[in-house]
C-alpha cells in the first residue's frame, strides 16, 4: 500500500511538472527563430507572401521568421514536412487553398490529413488574373473563348501543378466555356509564369504577385479578374464573368497552419501575432499592392473556413471527374 502511494504520489508530482514546464515554454515562447514553411518555389505567391509577412512578424515575435521552401506535388511535400514537425509552435505552414482545400477530393491518397494541422489563422484573399502572352491576338476574355473554339487543342494553360488552385480554375474555365484548352503543370507559380514569359505557354490564370510585375512592364498581357468584382491593385480591369463568361467566379486564399498538437496557448500566440503583422498599415499596403487582400481570422473562424472551402471543391472536383494517383 505504502509502495502504492509513493508511486501515486511521485506521478502527481511528474504530471505537475510536466503541466509546469509546458506553461513555462508558452510563456517564455517564442526562444528562438521559427521556420516557416512555403510548400512551393520562390518566385510564386505563396512565396512572396511570406517574404512579404516575415520581417513583419518578425518584429512582432522578437525572433527571426526563416522562410523554408519546400516545393513539390501541388503543396503535398511541404505541408508533410511541417504536419510532421515537433509541435512546439517552432514550425509554421504556409496554408494554400488548393492544397488544403482541394488536393483532399483531387488525390486517392495524402501524405495528411486534417487532423494533422491546427488552424492559426487566415491570412487573405487572392483572386487569379487571366494573362495572356503578348503574341495572342486576343484583348478580353470573349475573343479568347472564340479563338479557343476555332483552335480547339491549340492554345496551353499553365498552372503551379497538377490539382493546384490554378490548375482547377482553368478546369472550370474550360468546362463553362465549352473550349478546349491545353493544360501544362509546372513545379509552382514562378515557373509557370516563367514559361508564359518564354512564350512555353499560351496563358495562365495566375496570382497577382507572380504575374503583376510583368503586367505592369508590358511583358505579359492581363484580360480579366476571376473574382466576384474587380481587383483594387488594377481596378480598370474586369471580371471574367463581366466580360465572356457570367457567373464564373473563383478566388483562392492563404492562411497558416501549425502542426497538430502544438500547445492551445502557443496557437494563441501566434494568432494574435500574424493578426498584428497583417493589419500594420505598411503591411497592409504591400499586401494590397501585390494583390493579397488581407484577413486576418481567429483560429476557429480559419479552421470553419477550411471545412466549407473542403466541401464546396469536392463537389467541383466530382463534376469535373478529375483523380490524380
Amino acid at each position: 500500500m505504502k509502495r502504492t502511494l509513493t508511486y501515486l504520489g511521485h506521478l502527481i508530482c511528474a504530471t505537475a511538472l510536466l503541466a509546469l514546464s509546458g506553461i513555462a515554454a508558452a510563456q517564455t515562447y517564442p526562444a528562438k527563430p521559427i521556420r516557416f514553411i512555403v510548400p512551393f518555389p520562390p518566385g510564386g505567391g505563396a512565396d512572396v507572401m511570406a517574404r512579404l509577412l516575415g520581417p513583419t512578424l518578425a518584429e512582432v515575435l522578437g525572433q527571426n521568421v526563416l522562410v523554408d521552401n519546400r516545393p513539390g506535388a501541388a503543396g503535398n511535400i511541404g505541408v508533410e514536412i511541417g504536419v510532421k514537425s515537433p509541435p512546439d509552435g517552432y514550425t509554421v505552414i504556409f496554408a494554400y487553398s488548393g492544397t488544403v482545400a482541394i488536393n483532399p477530393s483531387l488525390y486517392s491518397r495524402l501524405p495528411f490529413s486534417a487532423s494533422d494541422f491546427a488552424p492559426i489563422t487566415w491570412l487573405a484573399l487572392v483572386p487569379q488574373i487571366v494573362v495572356v502572352h503578348p503574341s495572342l491576338p486576343v484583348r478580353n476574355i470573349k475573343e479568347l473563348i472564340a479563338f479557343a473554339k476555332a483552335k480547339p487543342d491549340e492554345l496551353t494553360y499553365a498552372s503551379a501543378g497538377s490539382g493546384a488552385f490554378n490548375h482547377m480554375a482553368g478546369e472550370l474555365f474550360k468546362m463553362m466555356s465549352g473550349v478546349q484548352i491545353v493544360h501544362v503543370p509546372y513545379k509552382g507559380g514562378g515557373p509557370a509564369s516563367l514559361a508564359l514569359l518564354t512564350g512555353e505557354v499560351s496563358m495562365i490564370l495566375g496570382e497577382p504577385a507572380g504575374v503583376l510585375p510583368h503586367i505592369r512592364a508590358g511583358k505579359l498581357r492581363a484580360l480579366a479578374v476571376t473574382s466576384a468584382r474587380r481587383f483594387p491593385a488594377m481596378p480598370d480591369l474586369p471580371t471574367v464573368a463581366d466580360t465572356g463568361l457570367p457567373g464564373y467566379e473563383v478566388i483562392s486564399w492563404n492562411g497558416v497552419l501549425a502542426p497538430a498538437g502544438t500547445p492551445q496557448d502557443i496557437i494563441a500566440k501566434l494568432n494574435a501575432a500574424f493578426v498584428k503583422a497583417i493589419r500594420a498599415p505598411q503591411l497592409r499596403d504591400k499586401f494590397l499592392a501585390s494583390g493579397f487582400e488581407p484577413v486576418g481570422s481567429t483560429p476557429e473562424e480559419f479552421g470553419t473556413h477550411i471545412r466549407a472551402e473542403t466541401a464546396k471543391w469536392a463537389k467541383v472536383v466530382k463534376a469535373t471527374g478529375m483523380k490524380i494517383d
